[in-house]
């Protein structure tokens, strides 16, 4: 069956409908307008990141060392996880600002349970994840039940729990964590299947990762198909999968030169998943989606907002809760300021990658692409001897692009129907 015989028509929140069946050369000439502009909305932010990357390591010898890829990985994990949480609070058209604050409190719990409660690490963790989830259920209670905006119940949240954090380590670090604990974003598995030089074990798993990326856009790409909906020419798929999969291996080959396969990269890896599929594939996802495109279209479709909204928030404290404890582990430490300032990058990688500021669109794998982004800035200006000052300008600058990029190709592909 061909893969362009009726094309659909697609409104300003990303719906289709059955639109006129068009043949002959004119099909074919706005079947490739929609492919253009489709990619370019879609993988646009991916195509700058690969330019962002071959620059740096044109002018950074030292950007794609092992070590160094490792790093990254290592220093800037916490942003990825709260970014998973955050663009399902965005695509809700909803803002949590507490994120930080949050990762201070649960930082603040692990740590005195452990240190002065001598308390085993593995009861200190779900201490810490039982906190996240109170947060949650706090903020949630306030945005779903009461009504009151999350822009509002997060600030003061953020008041709140940062408050909190800092009365509970009576504003003193904590340090010398349980080595268990260190071992979640700091640990490494190696060895397992040998190699001279290089870990097997890193590049087996991370080749699995990438076999079921390719797998799972094909079936997304079949059903495409079969819904009669717009797809990439099947060139410029294929394109896409082995361009990732030369990326991937390329970076397991780099990594596995180092110290193995860093085990925070596992729990990254099982959390994508978990969230590409929650949004993507299943009910709930779908009526976050339909909550933050059209509320009152969502209401009369007999979506229970006030439920999800309010799981939304419980989720977004729990990924909180995971973030706080990987940053405490990094950090081997627990800190009355740790999390100042996280909420930002969180919100910056999901508008970065591609997530509306009105709600209704974005997904996991774009707030991703926008977290390496970051990181990979903050990272290439470091190894360029710039300061903290200069990297946090060049990252507005960066929101702003992305930001702009996003509205420009919006208003082109609405002119050019």
């Amino acid at each position: 069956m061909s893969e362009q015989v009726r094309q659909p028509v697609r409104d300003a929140a990303g719906t289709t409908g059955k639109g006129p069946r068009l043949t002959g050369s004119g099909a074919q000439v706005a079947g490739i307008k929609d492919v253009f502009l489709g990619n370019l909305r879609s993988n646009g932010i991916m195509m700058v990141f690969g330019v962002l990357v071959i620059f740096l390591a044109a002018t950074q010898p030292m950007f794609l060392s092992p070590a160094n890829l490792t790093n990254l990985v290592l220093q800037y994990s916490y942003v990825l996880i709260l970014a998973m949480g955050m663009l399902m609070v965005i695509v809700l058209a909803q803002i949590d600002l507490s994120v930080g604050s949050v990762i201070c409190l649960v930082g603040a719990v692990v740590g005195v349970m452990m240190k002065q409660m001598d308390q085993p690490w593995w009861v200190c963790l779900l201490a810490g994840l039982a906190v996240g989830l109170l947060t949650g259920a706090w903020q949630g209670f306030w945005v779903a039940v009461v009504g009151i905006p999350g822009f509002i119940v997060s600030l003061g949240g953020m008041l709140i729990f940062r408050g909190l954090g800092q009365l509970i380590l009576n504003y003193r670090s904590l340090s010398d964590l349980d080595p268990h604990y260190q071992f979640i974003a700091n640990g490494f598995i190696n060895g397992v299947l040998g190699g001279q030089g290089y870990d097997v074990f890193t590049l087996v798993v991370i080749g699995i990762a990438i076999i079921g990326y390719a797998i799972s856009e094909w079936r997304s790409r079949q059903g495409q198909i079969r819904y009669q909906q717009a797809v990439s020419p099947l060139p410029l798929f294929a394109l896409k999968i082995v361009a990732v999969a030369a990326i991937g291996m390329f970076f397991a080959w780099r990594v596995s030169h180092d110290r193995g396969l860093p085990f925070i990269l596992i729990i990254l890896a099982a959390l994508i998943l978990l969230y590409g599929t929650l949004t993507q594939r299943t009910a709930f996802g779908r009526h976050i989606y339909a909550i933050g495109g059209n509320l009152n279209a969502a209401q009369l479709s007999g979506v229970k907002v006030k439920w999800v909204t309010f799981w939304v928030f419980v989720n977004m404290g729990l990924l909180s809760a995971v973030a706080g404890i990987v940053f405490s582990s990094r950090i081997n430490a627990s800190q009355p300021a740790a999390g100042t300032g996280f909420e930002l990058d969180a919100i910056a990688a999901c508008f970065i990658g591609g997530a509306s500021t009105t709600g209704g669109i974005g997904r996991v794998g774009g707030a991703m692409i926008g977290g390496l982004m970051m990181a990979v800035i903050s990272n290439g200006m470091q190894l360029a001897g710039f300061g903290q000052a200069q990297t946090t300008v060049v990252k507005g600058l960066v929101l702003l692009a992305a930001v702009a990029f996003d509205l420009v190709v919006k208003r082109f592909s609405t002119t050019t129907k």
